[in-house]
Parts: structure tokens; sequence; C-alpha cells
């Protein structure tokens, strides 16, 4: 559970990043960073070395926190976009060829990652490119909400469609933990206690 536990707070740290975009035209840096760093690490050894420190998931799992709790803590539309998540996981692993393309654009974006870093806005935009040319393809799609003025530049759609991209990523890790519905609906108090452990880590 401690582990399914971070994973979702991966999704919501994802969605909490597009949701800033797509209303600010930015989000915070750190948060940012380690959301995206976490797309390229598919062979990590362990669920925190996905994240590099489950430290830089705290606003996810202070996010994760607040959904759990529920009244004025609970952002519906987080909770809407979180689910619609997990659903554009499934239909994801139902098309073995959008799969292999997201594979393979991760693996080629990964050497500009190296070259120029993971927030640069060259590899923002191939992120961006990668969740258009596989996740954007299924028929269930995540819709964010925002400033029109700050959707119609180009750099926030890449960055809004890296975030999600890293939501994904997030959520395949949950489902690869026996992650399930169920444990939104009845294990909540375990849940809650498992982002309490992280936050206190």
């Amino acid at each position: 559970m401690k582990h399914r536990t971070l994973a979702l707070a991966g999704v919501m740290q994802g969605l909490r990043l597009a949701q800033s975009t797509a209303r600010d035209g930015r989000a915070d840096d750190a948060d940012l960073n380690a959301s995206l760093a976490s797309v390229f690490r598919i062979d990590a050894d362990s669920v925190e070395a996905v994240y590099g420190s489950a430290r830089l998931m705290r606003t996810g799992l202070e996010t994760l926190d607040g959904q759990l709790r529920g009244g004025a803590l609970r952002d519906s539309t987080l909770g809407r976009m979180a689910l619609t998540v997990l659903q554009v996981e499934r239909q994801l692993q139902s098309h073995p060829d959008l799969m292999r393309a997201l594979h393979e654009g991760i693996v080629e974006s990964q050497r500009q990652r190296e070259h120029f870093g993971v927030t640069h806005p060259t590899v923002i935009a191939r992120l961006g490119e990668v969740y258009a040319n596989s996740v954007s393809r299924l028929s269930t799609r995540v819709l964010v909400q925002g400033n029109p003025v700050q959707l119609q530049q180009e750099n926030v759609v890449a960055q809004i469609r890296a975030s999600l991209l890293a939501s994904v990523r997030s959520a395949v890790l949950w489902r690869q933990l026996r992650g399930s519905y169920w444990d939104l609906l009845l294990r909540r108090r375990p849940m809650l206690d498992a982002v309490q452990h992280w936050l206190d880590a």
C-alpha cells in the first residue's frame, strides 16, 4: 500500500503541474523536474527511485491527502482528472502499438534530456509530442481547463502534455503494483496512513 500510494501521489503531482500550467502558464520548477524525471526512469530499482526521493513528491502527497480526506480540501476537478488518467492507462494497455510508440518516444528523448536537462524547453516539447502521438490518440482524453490565453501558447500546451505524461507513467506504475479502484473506495484509511508515512519520512 505504501508504494501504491506513492505512485498515486505521482499521478496527482503531474496533474497539479498540468493544472497550474494551464492556469498560469508556469509551474513549480522543482515539482516539474521531479515529475518529468520519473518518465525516464523506466527500469528503476524501487518505487521511490522512480521519483528520486519521496520528498520530491511532497506536492503530490499533500494533494492526494486532501483528495482522500474530502470536504473543503478536495478539488473535484482534479479528482475527475485523476480518474480519467487511470482510465487512460487501462486503455493504453490494450493498444500495444501506442505503448510501443510511447516507449520508443521516451527512449529517443533520453539523449536530449541528458544534453539539455529534463526541464529544458526542447525536452518538454519532445515529451509533449510523445504524449500527442500516443496517449492523445486514445478515445478517452484528460481534459485540462485553464486560461484560454495560456492554452494558445505552444510551450504551455507542450508542458501540460509533458506533465500529463508523467501522470500516466505513475498510473502505469500504480497498476504494476496491483493498484485498483478498490483502493480508492475501500482502503482510504490505509492510504492516508501511507501518505503520512511518506510525508514524515
